[in-house]
């Protein structure tokens, strides 16, 4: 089903025409009880870069942008949406706050596995939702969590374009109840959130279409009834450091914003191999595909070819885990000779989160349990590879600060089968070679982009299919947002 625009899906909506965010309509100033003005933290771009290089280990060219964007989130208390363009160093930007702010803060995110991926706590577990919570459900905090919201001054929500308005609704009114400050939106508490409308929405099932269909008229953040009196500052990366071709970057634009013009359609089309098969040759290359049964099929079909013994690998957790998702599956079938894709950053550096490899060996002679996997990485280099611990936690507040506390814990080989990998779980994630099949078609806002955009370079892009601009899907509601 194409969602080109979610006006277009849902015609019959009472609220279509009624609802339009003002364009500039004041916050209920900040009470000068809950938040005090830190002194304002003023850092020049070469400053800030040779921060991010001691302290977090990145090598990165600061713009003017980039301190611009810091500058807002540490020293204002407005609310503010960072976006970009993949590759713009949203990212790197949440990191280097963190390292530096003397905010009190928390970083959520609207999934288990993104909130994995920035340290962070889910939104639900933050602040005790049901899965299928509503604002109607609500309630104050216990008495012995009061004093924890009422400290915070800036939570960060990460993946803001996956975080639908209903469930911001609910953020809205825990923080008014728990802060004892009905009237200001977020309970007077600084948001930042970071994210990129154009890349893949949030998730509306066909059990919540019709609930949408009488209250918002889109489910994105933007859409929610507190934001409809809110005044946003919308701060957007630019410089892109993912991709550096000046022509591919202009491409890659193009789809973004759904501009496609008969000469792009010619310069994609330039890259398209209905023959090309990745097993078949020795360079590093994802198949990207828009559906979890196309990449299992793939993955399944690939693995039974290999000769040699078939090892399982199954993952042990502690604690409460709830429902979430976690970045490597629980149980993952691996043999000598299997295309693999890593699933968190190496505390040695040795690989990041999307890098790719080859298992050349399974050593297992010795070993009870749990077997060593040698990894052959896109450098050539060899690697050693056990299980990873992902540690789940939440925040707790420890005298007058903000402490994260260990629930739980789950351990499995931080890799996954990656002859093909979907659209979904490739947003975030940087690859040199890349096939794009979109099947019978892209079905989702941003599918597309998300797709192309991981890929460095336009010569690292082979398409299965011919580019269609059908394939394009923007939402009209977030260009109207964003515009």
């Amino acid at each position: 089903m194409k969602l080109s625009s979610f006006k277009k899906k849902w015609p019959n909506s009472k609220n279509t025409s009624k609802k339009k965010w003002p364009k500039k309509v004041p916050v209920a100033p900040l009470p000068v009880k809950m938040i005090k003005q830190k002194e304002k933290i003023t850092k020049s771009a070469k400053e800030i870069s040779s921060i991010a290089s001691e302290v977090l280990g990145m090598n990165i060219k600061i713009t003017e942008e980039f301190k611009k964007a810091f500058d807002a989130m540490e020293n204002t208390n407005e609310l503010i949406f960072l976006t970009g363009r993949a590759g713009t160093g949203k990212s790197t930007l949440l990191k280097y706050f963190r390292s530096q702010t003397k905010k009190k803060h928390v970083v959520l995110a609207p999934t288990g596995v993104a909130a994995l991926n920035v340290k962070g706590q889910t939104i639900h577990s933050f602040f005790g939702f049901h899965p299928r919570i509503e604002k109607s459900l609500v309630r104050r905090a216990y008495p012995d969590n009061l004093e924890f919201f009422e400290k915070i001054e800036t939570i960060v929500i990460d993946e803001i374009s996956m975080v639908r308005a209903d469930l911001l609704d609910c953020v809205d009114k825990a923080l008014r109840l728990n802060r004892g400050c009905p009237d200001q939106i977020f309970g007077g508490v600084q948001m930042i959130f970071i994210g990129d409308l154009f890349q893949l929405p949030p998730v509306v099932t066909k059990e919540d279409q019709y609930k949408f269909e009488g209250e918002y008229t889109s489910p994105y953040f933007f859409s929610s009834d507190c934001m409809m009196n809110a005044s946003i500052n919308i701060i957007e990366l630019h410089t892109v450091h993912r991709q550096k071709e000046k022509n591919f970057v202009e491409l890659l634009n193009n789809v973004r914003c759904g501009a496609i013009k008969s000469a792009d359609r010619e310069k994609w089309n330039k890259y398209h191999d209905p023959h090309f098969d990745p097993a078949n040759t020795s360079d590093y290359v994802v198949h990207l595909t828009t559906t979890n049964k196309m990449a299992k099929e793939r993955n399944d079909f690939e693995l039974k070819k290999l000769k040699g013994k078939e090892f399982t690998l199954k993952a042990q957790s502690i604690g409460e885990l709830g429902e979430r998702k976690m970045p490597s599956d629980e149980t993952i079938k691996i043999k000598e000779g299997a295309r693999v894709m890593f699933t968190t950053n190496d505390p040695g550096k040795n690989w990041v989160n999307g890098s790719l490899g080859i298992v050349r060996k399974i050593k297992s002679k010795g070993l009870k349990k749990y077997p060593i996997l040698e990894v052959e990485l896109e450098n050539g280099q060899r690697v050693e590879v056990s299980q990873h611990k992902w540690e789940i936690f939440e925040y707790k507040l420890r005298g007058s600060s903000f402490e994260e506390e260990t629930i739980g814990s789950y351990s499995q080989y931080p890799i996954a089968l990656a002859w093909a990998v979907t659209i979904h779980k490739a947003q975030g994630k940087t690859f040199d070679k890349v096939l794009v099949d979109v099947g019978w078609g892209a079905f989702a806002h941003g599918q597309m982009y998300v797709a192309l955009s991981r890929c460095t370079k336009l010569a690292g892009i082979t398409l299965l299919k011919p580019f269609k601009p059908s394939d394009v899907i923007v939402d009209k509601v977030v260009l109207d947002f964003m515009s």
